[in-house]
């Protein structure tokens, strides 16, 4: 019974992650969405394993051709500059469960597990983002625009998801943890 409720969870964390890309700001290359919220709380949420599963299978519906990614969907997804934070929703997702399941749910631990989460997001993101607009699409732009651009002005909405996991994975992971 506790697998299937994971595996439902992690279905309609997929299903939140897909609806967080439609509430979006664009801002260059990527956008200002909800994606990570919803990722932080599979991972706080289902652990490491299937809240890593859940954007998993996010990911896969996109690639397979469901317009579920913020610009649309399909196998030509990985040429955009923003896909590299997309594979990184998957070991965001895994290292915030990993950190909860080991630690605990106490807010200052799912505010360190959300902090190590984006790290991992941004750690796969960047360099993706980097690569592709530079070797790829043959623009050029620097290490410390794409530094700027596209982490360090997105850090004050990640800090409220993080702050926002923080107090609803408090209250509600321990209802989680008692249903059957």
């Amino acid at each position: 019974m506790k697998k299937t409720k994971y595996l439902v969870l992690s279905a309609m964390f997929a299903a939140l992650t897909a609806i967080g890309a439609f509430i979006k700001i664009p801002a260059g290359y990527t956008s200002f969405t909800l994606q990570v919220f919803f990722t932080l709380m599979a991972g706080a949420f289902l652990g490491p394993y299937y809240g890593a599963l859940s954007q998993l299978v996010y990911v896969l519906l996109g690639l397979a051709g469901l317009p579920i990614f913020t610009e649309g969907g399909g196998l030509m997804y990985v040429t955009k500059p923003g896909f590299g934070f997309l594979l990184g929703l998957i070991p965001m997702a895994f290292v915030t469960g990993w950190i909860v399941r080991k630690w605990g749910h106490r807010f200052w631990l799912l505010i360190a597990a959300g902090v190590a989460g984006l790290a991992v997001l941004y750690l796969v993101g960047l360099p993706y983002l980097y690569c592709i607009v530079n070797f790829y699409l043959g623009s050029t732009i620097s290490a410390g625009k794409v530094l700027l651009s596209y982490c360090v002005i997105f850090l004050p909405f990640d800090a409220l998801k993080i702050l926002a996991t923080a107090i609803l994975g408090n209250r509600l992971i321990p209802r989680l943890n008692r249903l059957n």
